[in-house]
């Protein structure tokens, strides 16, 4: 075993070092809790909020901005768009009752969210359109036409 750890001058490589958790700051742990947590579903979500898994893609045409926001209503979002800041947000409330001879058993999840995107400058704020189908949020940024990519004939002289 110790001949697969990296030696220098007779002392191990600092890169192997291990990790002491008193020397981890709070943001250390924040990152741990979050990763820990992510993925177990909004009835683990802090009473706090939640934060949808967003895509963002890019093509000839503009940007398209997809947030997984299931159980969702358009009633529960909002869009909105602030100078160059685009802002998704919304409230999630979730109440599932299950009643049964002998007991009844109520779960409730709820949560508010925000994401803001900074829009670069070549896109065309007056068309941004949204779209909330099966679950997943759509947001298209199209891009003005001057931005668009083309190409340009080359001449001789």
């Amino acid at each position: 075993m110790t001949n697969l750890i990296p030696w220098k001058l007779g002392r191990r490589s600092p890169a192997l070092r291990a990790v002491r958790p008193f020397s981890w700051d709070l943001q250390d742990f924040d990152r741990l809790f979050d990763e820990i947590w992510s993925g177990f579903g909004a009835g683990l979500a802090p009473a706090a909020g939640f934060s949808p898994r967003v895509d963002v893609s890019e093509d000839e045409a503009g940007y398209r901005i997809s947030a997984e926001l299931p159980g969702l209503e358009e009633k529960d979002l909002e869009v909105s768009l602030d100078g160059d800041v685009l802002t998704l947000s919304g409230e999630k409330r979730d109440t599932r009752e299950e009643a049964s001879e002998g007991y009844r058993h109520v779960e409730s999840a709820f949560g508010r969210f925000e994401r803001r995107f900074r829009l670069p400058a070549e896109v065309d704020p007056e068309h941004v359109s949204a779209k909330l189908e099966h679950g997943v949020l759509t947001v298209t940024v199209p891009k003005v036409e001057a931005a668009r990519p083309r190409t340009i004939p080359v001449t001789a002289s």
